[in-house]
């Protein structure tokens, strides 16, 4: 969506040029305290997706395949177009922003992202709802099914999801976080939808193998640097944008509060796009049974290390940084190093995350050389008889 920008968040550091207020007060310019407490959080908030959507993707992996069911895993042919229908998409909305009103696109999105919010945040604080609410509760079970198709080869299951009261109750919950983005569009309801975001997506999204992960951020960090340093693109399209897709948070928070306006922003596909490649190690780990979680924590600490560095060199220039520059080659680059030392280079690239559909087809492709065995056999049978 082309949110992969650490944008600048060094705004008027000496002076307050005359401007655009936001509702009736000028922007304070950020004080050191204030941009620490800012990047900090930041910082922080970047890593709790991480860490914890890694957690969830072991165990929804696990479940995945106790279940039976077919995990929609990232082909490398997909890792490599996905920074192309990224630009794309990208070019769209800057040529939306430039044709139409803001106000109009805005409000669209904001009902769009209001729904995907609700349920991302329900996904989410569902276990710690079903847990907090008395067990005296009526537990009803719902069942919503939409099926396309009538022969049962062929129909397709668009829609299949089981729910109970207590979800009904923390959907409530979340809805009415949603109403108060909807109606306010308060930072703190920005960054709740925001990180339900980015822990539903590394959980979720998955990739199937190192080399496939290697592709998809080594095209995205040219995507990054092309849309950044080669044009204004990027930077006009997350500023327009609102919608909680990048987390923020206010410099002058310790001048004004709550109502504080000078933000500092990270966007969420450079906590989501290392996530998943992260969650990755983290599955490599557990496959490796030693008991240790050496690249999870390896390339964890390093994408810590990235995002500091690019936070340093924005503050050093003063100018919009791709985060992704900084963040690939220390996410690629600490689990490689790590498996050379180790000697298990090789077994971190022959991991495959859903092997069963090899399994699948190196049985099927047994059985067809057994019966063309077989029938080969029965043709010199039926020679001799003749």
């Amino acid at each position: 969506m082309g949110d992969t920008t650490l944008k600048e968040v060094v705004e008027n550091l000496t002076d307050i040029s005359p401007g655009p207020e936001t509702n009736g007060t000028a922007k304070i310019p950020a004080t050191p305290e204030g941009m620490a407490v800012a990047y900090g959080s930041l910082v922080l908030m970047a890593l709790l997706p991480i860490f914890f959507g890694s957690l969830r993707s072991v165990r929804y992996h696990k479940e995945q395949k106790e279940s039976g069911e077919k995990p929609e895993t990232m082909s490398s042919k997909d890792a490599a177009m996905f920074p192309i229908i990224a630009s794309c998409t990208l070019l769209g909305l800057y040529i939306f922003f430039k044709i139409f009103s803001k106000e109009y696109i805005n409000l669209l999105l904001t009902f769009y992202f209001f729904f995907l919010g609700v349920l991302a945040l329900a996904h989410i604080l569902s276990p710690v709802v079903n847990k907090l609410i008395p067990a005296a509760f009526p537990d009803e079970q719902y069942h919503l099914l939409l099926r396309r198709g009538k022969d049962k080869e062929k129909r397709e299951d668009l829609m299949d999801y089981e729910f109970n009261n207590k979800d009904l109750v923390c959907l409530l919950l979340c809805a009415g976080f949603g109403v108060w983005y909807l109606l306010k569009k308060h930072w703190i309801a920005n960054n709740l939808f925001g990180l339900a975001f980015a822990v539903n997506g590394v959980e979720l999204l998955q990739l199937n193998r190192i080399s496939t992960g290697c592709i998809l951020l080594g095209g995205l960090f040219l995507y990054d640097i092309f849309w950044v340093f080669g044009t204004n693109v990027m930077v006009t399209v997350a500023k327009s944008f609102e919608a909680p897709i990048k987390l923020v948070f206010p410099q002058d928070l310790l001048e004004k509060g709550l109502a504080a306006n000078n933000f500092a922003m990270l966007g969420l596909g450079d906590i989501v796009i290392p996530g998943i490649f992260i969650a990755l190690l983290l599955r490599f780990d557990v496959s490796l049974k030693k008991g240790g979680k050496v690249y999870f924590y390896t390339s964890f600490a390093a994408y810590f290390l990235g995002l500091m560095t690019t936070i340093f060199i924005m503050h050093v220039f003063k100018h919009a940084q791709p985060a992704l520059l900084y963040l690939v080659p220390a996410c690629i680059g600490a689990p490689l190093i790590t498996a050379i030392v180790r000697g298990e280079l090789k077994e971190l690239f022959a991991y495959e995350d859903n092997p069963e559909k090899l399994e699948e087809t190196s049985e099927e492709d047994e059985k067809s050389t057994e019966n063309k065995q077989t029938s080969k056999e029965d043709g010199k049978e039926e020679k001799k008889i003749k």
